[in-house]
């Protein structure tokens, strides 16, 4: 019974330490602007979210043509509730290092950015026989 129990024992131990040690070679500095970083990120996502419905207009009318007027409207709508969902997300949970280290979790991180044409990535490639 002993033995069970300081097998219990050591196994909340090292669960308890183990957050611990990923933040070893972080300077507190760092990992709090990281914090700071996301949470304004998940604010700035969460107020502007509504950009989506234009950005997502122009996009797809630019790549797709006359069908992207009915198209844009409605994917613009769809990204204006996932940017608004993830920006609450990161504002809620700007504490927690996920994904990757304070990353972004939505792409690009801010909707202002993307507004790039798409590159043709067959432009080039040779047909293989």
């Amino acid at each position: 019974m002993k033995r069970h129990q300081l097998h219990c024992a050591l196994m909340i131990v090292f669960l308890l330490a183990v957050p611990f040690a990923a933040f070893a070679d972080q300077q507190p500095e760092m990992v709090a602007e990281k914090m700071v970083v996301k949470f304004t990120r998940g604010v700035t996502n969460t107020f502007t979210s509504i950009v989506e419905i234009p950005k997502q207009s122009i996009l797809t009318v630019r790549d797709m043509g006359a069908p992207g007027y009915a198209i844009g409207p409605l994917k613009g709508l769809g990204m204006t509730l996932y940017r608004g969902f993830i920006g609450m997300t990161e504002m809620i949970f700007c504490l927690v290092p996920q994904p990757g280290y304070y990353d972004s979790t939505i792409d690009p991180p801010y909707v202002w950015q993307g507004w790039e044409p798409r590159r043709d990535i067959t432009a080039g490639v040779e047909e293989v026989k």
